[in-house]
């Protein structure tokens, strides 16, 4: 084989090569690096990283970050206008939690009481409903026809939330209710839809959201009053 017929197989066989890598180096980027450590439990006096709070030094950590009674225990249902109350349990209240992706809150409703339409941004939720009976609703994106799934949960009953989608549970029994659910994120944010479109900091101009919701200016403000106090 002359030289110039070996540069250019040589040529081809780098393209192919090249080409491969650009294929293949997304699926080898697209999942979260291994742990170098059993656990980062976090200092929560340190700024947060990308990947969350700096750990704490393992000889001062202790074995107590491994366990929480916070959700033992629930909150007041009757503490705010939903009738409902949330207790997390993210990384800001679980040290331990910080980097393994994972938290739990628990929450507790009157009756009546609602837990009202809202968005996890980073995390899909799964509930478990421990006493009394829960409506929980989800609404599908635009891609569904902004379809509606709804069921009435009893206790030992469950559910689970897609990321990003917008859901709500609604206690429609006549005693007090509680479920428990967990997220795949140790800081899974919340939007409560409500909230951020009538009590937002500065406030939504009220011409957008009259134009957006097919109301009167006086209607959206008589929302954005209710609000005034935040949640």
């Amino acid at each position: 084989m002359s030289p110039s017929s070996l540069a250019m197989e040589y040529s081809k066989t780098l393209t192919a090569l090249f080409t491969t890598l650009l294929l293949v180096a997304p699926l080898l980027m697209a999942a979260d690096p291994d742990p170098l450590q059993d656990f980062c439990v976090a200092d929560l006096t340190g700024a947060v990283s990308v990947n969350g709070y700096p750990c704490q030094p393992p000889s001062s950590a202790g074995d107590a970050f491994l366990f929480s009674s916070k959700v033992a225990e629930g909150g007041d249902p009757f503490s705010n206008p939903n009738g409902s109350n949330v207790t997390e349990l993210d990384v800001n209240e679980w040290p331990g939690v910080n980097t393994l992706g994972v938290s739990m809150n628990r929450v507790d409703f009157a009756p009546g009481g609602t837990n009202p339409p809202h968005v996890h941004p980073r995390a899909t939720e799964v509930g478990l409903v421990t006493r009394g009976e829960l409506l929980v609703g989800v609404i599908g994106s635009l891609d569904s026809g902004n379809r509606y799934y709804s069921k009435v949960l009893r206790a030992g009953e469950t559910f689970v939330i897609p990321r990003g989608l917008m859901h709500f549970q609604f206690n429609v029994g006549k005693e007090e209710a509680t479920m428990v659910v967990s997220f795949n994120s140790q800081n899974p944010g919340i939007i409560f839809v409500p909230l951020t479109m009538f009590g937002s900091s500065p406030p939504i101009p009220t011409p957008v959201l009259a134009k957006a919701l097919r109301v009167d200016a006086n209607v959206v403000d008589l929302i954005k009053s209710k609000f005034a106090g935040g949640y």
